[in-house]
């Protein structure tokens, strides 16, 4: 069920006029889809018109596996947003989908001083308020 909208304190996603709304739609639905071109196939994250590896501007929203592996990882002890000065030390990761797209998130069971490279996560979704779902990850089995 999601949360009151006044009651989510952090910054939400930008959604005004940005090929994100999509990739916020889907997530809403709670499904992790990136682009991919139709013509060579590549995934590509952040959203954008034209694929890097071919130059075609065709492509779908595909549906991920939801599973990736930890890339990378920084922890901040000193949080840079007032908002986030009751989660401190956090640790935002870099995730690597198994599609090969890779984008930051959070951990939701996993503490800064557990985090290891290549540490197995799949896609869970929070409904941080009624408009936005954000994607999150947990340490997969």
């Amino acid at each position: 069920m999601a949360r009151d909208a006044n009651a989510y304190q952090r910054p939400l996603p930008k959604l005004r006029n940005s090929m994100a709304v999509e990739f916020y739609d889907y997530c809403k639905q709670h499904q992790l889809r990136f682009q991919r071109c139709t013509d060579c196939g590549a995934w590509r994250h952040l959203p954008r018109d034209m694929c890097a590896k071919c130059g075609s501007f065709n492509w779908e929203w595909a549906q991920s596996s939801g599973k990736g592996k930890v890339f990378s990882w920084t922890t901040a002890v000193q949080p840079m947003l007032s908002q986030f000065a009751d989660m401190v030390p956090y640790s935002p990761v870099v995730i690597e989908m198994e599609e090969g797209v890779r984008l930051v998130s959070w951990l939701t069971d996993v503490e800064p001083d557990d985090l290891r490279l290549d540490l197995p996560v799949e896609v869970v979704f929070d409904d941080v308020t009624p408009e936005v779902t954000m994607p999150k990850f947990r340490r997969a089995d």
